[in-house]
């Protein structure tokens, strides 16, 4: 693991780093949040997982958490969203490849190759981080944006046990049924036969969360008609999950929405990590 950048942040630390990933076969780029209480022993996590175009840098930089995660003494993860590379295949179109994982395991050429983001996700870069950070990782919650909220409801649902608690900033909710979901598993999976479960509408209709649920998605998202947030809600009602979907008045899908409900969400998970 290469170190990139590390800076005082809020009494802790701001870090970027770098390591070669085995999953996503190329260079892989992470940052993490250590509040102050790292020095003295383990803290809990709070992962965030970004939306379509972009990096760790963007919810680093733009979503304000670090001032809110000091303060409830949590980690924060910032994983990529995709492989990049020279060698990493990309699309022209800004919703597919580099930038576009999905968080899935691609399973058609000439994506199979580097695509991994589920394992990565889900097992590489959490067993890099226990090794390297003092990090409590039976005390993990999981949220994202868009692409990264579907991320994290589809992880949290998948993965019974894992995450004590899972939030997200207007998340795609039925990918399955919408643009931003079906021609990225079509082009990663091939034929709809081949889709695997990682539609958090379907999850939530199977066994659904083990956990509470915060879902913020703003009136005036430029997006909407793409995320299913009415769909999700049906399934939540349906199988009385614990949790809230609240409508946003007057919000778009911008990092200045996230940054207007991050103090919520932060809020949100510490009471279910110290629970």
């Amino acid at each position: 693991m290469e170190t990139i950048s590390e800076n005082r942040c809020y009494g802790g630390t701001q870090g970027v780093y770098s390591h070669a990933s085995n999953a996503c076969n190329c260079d892989m780029t992470f940052a993490v949040f250590l509040p102050e209480e790292a020095a003295h022993g383990p803290v809990p996590v709070l992962w965030f997982l970004s939306g379509l175009t972009c990096t760790h840098e963007n919810a680093m930089t733009k979503a304000g958490a670090q001032a809110w995660a000091a303060e409830q003494g949590i980690a924060l993860v910032y994983p990529d969203t995709s492989p990049r590379g020279d060698d990493v295949p990309n699309d022209d179109a800004y919703d597919l490849g580099q930038g576009a994982g999905f968080y899935i395991d691609a399973t058609e050429a000439p994506w199979d190759r580097h695509f991994k983001m589920w394992t990565y996700v889900t097992d590489e870069l959490p067993a890099l981080l226990a090794e390297k950070f003092p990090l409590d990782m039976s005390r993990q919650s999981i949220t994202g944006h868009s692409m990264g909220g579907h991320g994290a409801l589809t992880m949290a649902m998948a993965l019974p046990g894992r995450f004590k608690s899972v939030s997200a900033f207007a998340p795609i909710c039925h990918p399955t049924a919408s643009d931003w979901g079906r021609k990225q598993f079509a082009a990663y999976w091939g034929d709809e036969a081949n889709w695997g479960p990682h539609d958090a509408t379907l999850l939530m209709q199977g066994d659904g969360f083990d956990g509470p649920i915060l879902i913020d998605t703003g009136t005036d998202d430029q997006f909407g008609d793409l995320l299913g947030t009415e769909h999700f809600a049906q399934a939540m009602a349906a199988k009385r999950q614990e949790g809230q979907i609240r409508l946003q008045k007057g919000y778009d899908h911008s990092y200045f929405f996230i940054a207007t409900f991050m103090e919520d969400h932060i809020g949100f998970h510490a009471e279910a990590l110290y629970a």
